[in-house]
């Protein structure tokens, strides 16, 4: 079963791969629409989380927004797949950077780089355009449940210098990876379990989101900026923005500094999803963790 899947994923892959890029963003946006009618789990948690984060907004609007966040993922699926064709000249052509001093200035500290980032944009393009301008970095991603895809995706992200991290094995390697001033994409917006995760407030309501970033760059000394690669329809290209360093909260307390780090980053990464809302994956349950004795949200 695991051949077939891989098998069917690699012929999607290459199909995509040969298409003129508008051709395929138009087929990834297209697949997009379907799963969005197809699949009514997701929609649904889709749009509990709109109605968690936008209470006001009016159900059409929820409903258009949710749309645009399928029709963006269809168009990171054409991304990804077109990508190990890309070129240097071919991606300055396609995304620009913006912020990029603030990047080189914390590798210049020479004590690591941590950026703060997530589902947000074209996220798997992000890092892939940074290794290919010459910024090779890790990744800390989940391992795919078919391990030939994994594999597969994997070559494609780190085809130029990028190499992966997997989370059920990534302390030691994200701690060795700062000791060498090298720079680590850490994705923070996903559903965490205590004791990784803490709860911090998220548009508005507790989310237990992981404290790991904040812990290495304690322990470490690493400086953190947010990275994000988005869609600017207003250019009609991708632009891969570098905000400053996060001046760390350091009272001496690390179990205290750690959620105050956290609540920190989690604050940048909702104030860039509320700039780009029809970017970031709201399919994701990312309540679902609630306090003891609290009623669940899904």
């Amino acid at each position: 079963m695991q051949a077939l899947e891989f098998s069917v994923v690699w012929v999607f892959v290459h199909l995509l791969r040969w298409l003129p890029r508008r051709w395929a963003r138009a087929t990834g946006a297209a697949i997009a629409a379907l799963a969005f009618r197809l699949l009514g789990r997701l929609r649904r948690t889709g749009l509990r989380n709109l109605q968690l984060a936008y209470p006001d907004l009016p159900a059409q609007e929820q409903m258009a927004l949710l749309q645009g966040v399928y029709r963006n993922l269809g168009y990171q699926l054409a991304e990804f797949c077109q990508m190990s064709r890309y070129t240097s000249k071919r991606a300055d052509a396609l995304i620009r950077y913006d912020g990029l001093e603030h990047y080189l200035a914390a590798r210049e500290r020479g004590r690591g780089v941590l950026v703060l980032t997530g589902h947000l944009g074209a996220w798997e393009l992000s890092s892939f355009y940074h290794s290919l301008s010459g910024y090779p970095m890790g990744m800390v991603i989940r391992r795919l449940d078919n391990p030939l895809v994994d594999r597969f995706v994997n070559r494609v992200r780190c085809l130029h210098g990028n190499r992966v991290l997997h989370k059920d094995d990534f302390a030691r390697g994200l701690i060795a990876a700062m000791r060498a001033n090298e720079t680590v994409g850490i994705l923070m917006d996903t559903n965490m379990t205590p004791p990784q995760g803490v709860f911090v407030p998220f548009f508005g309501v507790e989310a237990c989101t992981a404290s790991g970033l904040a812990r290495v760059a304690q322990k470490t000394g690493a400086a953190v900026l947010p990275g994000f690669l988005v869609w600017e329809a207003s250019e009609q290209r991708y632009v891969l923005h570098f905000g400053p360093e996060v001046a760390l909260v350091n009272t001496g307390d690390p179990e205290q500094d750690a959620v105050a780090n956290t609540a920190q980053f989690t604050a940048i990464l909702e104030a860039y999803i509320r700039r780009y809302p029809e970017q970031w994956l709201w399919m994701h349950r990312r309540w679902k963790t609630r306090r003891p004795g609290e009623q669940g949200i899904y």
